[in-house]
């Protein structure tokens, strides 16, 4: 859409609200995609909604390109959000409960780096349409991004259902099946499904998944606020200002041809993919919480450069051929230092810090907080660079993003290697036993707890 909006004003004649309306709107709608994904795939099974996710996205992409105005382009915005919503909430939970503790976090980082070669992709069509006519290079882009869903099609008819859904769902004898296929040893298999038996027994005897998500125990609280802080402080540091008003920003930084600015965002698509596989490499060796401080910390000072950078780029007290450089290089440094941790590891971290009676709709929460700040960012930032200068509103990000180094050392345990029925022990409640609990975050198999 980055790319897209520059030949959408033109050609619809949209004005500057508009163009913060359709950018943003997709991620608001996008969040009730993803709340209703939980109890969707509840019911249905992970397999069936991840079909679901990619039929509703591929509608509502159609419905883009052919749009003959701004009303039915809007139309099939919040129709492909809806689409995005439930796949963003559904398939790293798939993969998180499909997968051996070993490659959890590789594998749940799956759906970013693919997000990001997407991105990546959307970024080279916009390049390689631009010198279409107005009218028709934008529907292009837009119909471009219905062909990579359909491979989904073939994808069901091979992976299985997830384990832990057939479980819950009384299907003992296919989900040792699946785990069969998925496992090295029979042994191995059956320790996980005794593994998953146990906390489908839990979840049998719990109370309703709101209501313990609405009000819960100071377990579950904690969970919470780990989740739904690395889900905030993802979107809130503004990634995806950067994602879709790239042009704008190297505008505001000199660069003047739309060619020129297309280019530019090439760059930035390809700083975020070769990094994103770089944190797969890395996750399940160096463990989600080094990463996460590393990418925060980065974060928090390209975001410091690049508003300097623009700052004095205004007063003249920088070369526009300088300016030029240091804010493509910071970009491109931000996107980078985002994909090497908290871009992926969010969705690793939300898909196996919670417990199973509680996990697809806790996920969805976490998606619907992250769907929400990327919403409020996409929507305002044009109107907030023209109240206090882009600058200015790289400033507030940077501060932002030092709060979410705090956030991740006080608030995010390291959960590499650990099951996901362990992983739950890390986050044990103290307040039984009137004591304080520590809990050893090592890498080892087994938790040591402390009293």
């Amino acid at each position: 859409m980055s790319g897209c909006i520059i030949f959408i004003q033109k050609d619809l004649h949209i004005d500057e609200v508009q163009q913060e309306v359709l950018v943003g709107c997709l991620s608001f709608i996008s969040l009730l995609g993803s709340l209703a994904a939980g109890r969707t795939s509840d019911a249905i099974g992970r397999k069936r909604t991840i079909g679901l996710a990619a039929a509703i996205f591929q509608a509502g992409a159609a419905v883009m390109a052919l749009a003959p105005s701004f009303a039915a382009l809007m139309a099939g915005r919040l129709l492909a959000g809806i689409g995005i919503g439930f796949g963003l909430m559904v398939a790293p939970v798939y993969i998180s409960e499909i997968s051996p503790a070993a490659l959890r976090g590789s594998l749940a980082s799956l759906p970013e780096i693919f997000i990001s070669f997407g991105i990546l992709l959307g970024y080279v069509s916009n390049l390689a349409f631009a010198g279409l006519p107005d009218h028709v290079n934008w529907r292009v882009m837009l119909a471009a991004g219905i062909l990579p869903s359909i491979s989904v099609a073939y994808v069901l008819t091979v992976i299985p259902e997830s384990p832990r859904w057939l479980v819950m769902q009384g299907r003992t004898g296919e989900a040792r099946a699946v785990l069969l296929t998925v496992t090295e040893t029979e042994g191995e298999a059956q320790e996980r499904l005794a593994e998953i038996e146990e906390s489908a027994r839990v979840t049998s005897a719990g109370k309703a998944v709101w209501r313990e998500i609405m009000r819960p125990s100071p377990v579950v609280r904690r969970m919470m606020l780990a989740g739904l802080g690395v889900q905030f402080f993802q979107q809130a540091t503004g990634i995806d200002a950067l994602v879709y008003y790239s042009p704008t920003i190297f505008r505001d930084a000199g660069i003047a041809t739309e060619g020129h600015l297309l280019a530019a965002t090439v760059a930035v698509g390809l700083s975020k993919t070769i990094f994103i596989v770089i944190a797969i490499l890395l996750v399940d060796r160096v463990g989600r919480k080094p990463l996460l401080l590393i990418s925060t910390v980065g974060i928090t000072a390209c975001l410091a450069v690049l508003a300097a950078t623009l700052s004095l780029l205004s007063r003249g007290a920088l070369p526009g051929g300088a300016a030029i450089a240091l804010a493509i290089l910071t970009v491109c440094g931000f996107v980078a230092f985002f994909s090497v941790g908290i871009g992926p590891i969010n969705m690793v971290l939300s898909s196996e810090i919670y417990p199973l009676r509680l996990r697809a709709q806790a996920v969805g929460l976490g998606l619907a907080v992250n769907r929400l700040t990327s919403g409020a960012v996409a929507m305002s930032f044009l109107s907030i660079c023209r109240a206090v200068s882009v600058a200015g509103a790289f400033t507030a990000f940077a501060a932002v993003s030092a709060l979410s180094v705090a956030f991740v050392h006080w608030f995010v345990p390291e959960t590499s290697g650990k099951t996901l029925e362990e992983i739950e022990l890390l986050f044990g409640d103290a307040g039984g036993s009137g004591g304080e609990v520590e809990v050893e975050l090592g890498d080892g198999e087994h938790l040591v707890h402390e009293r």
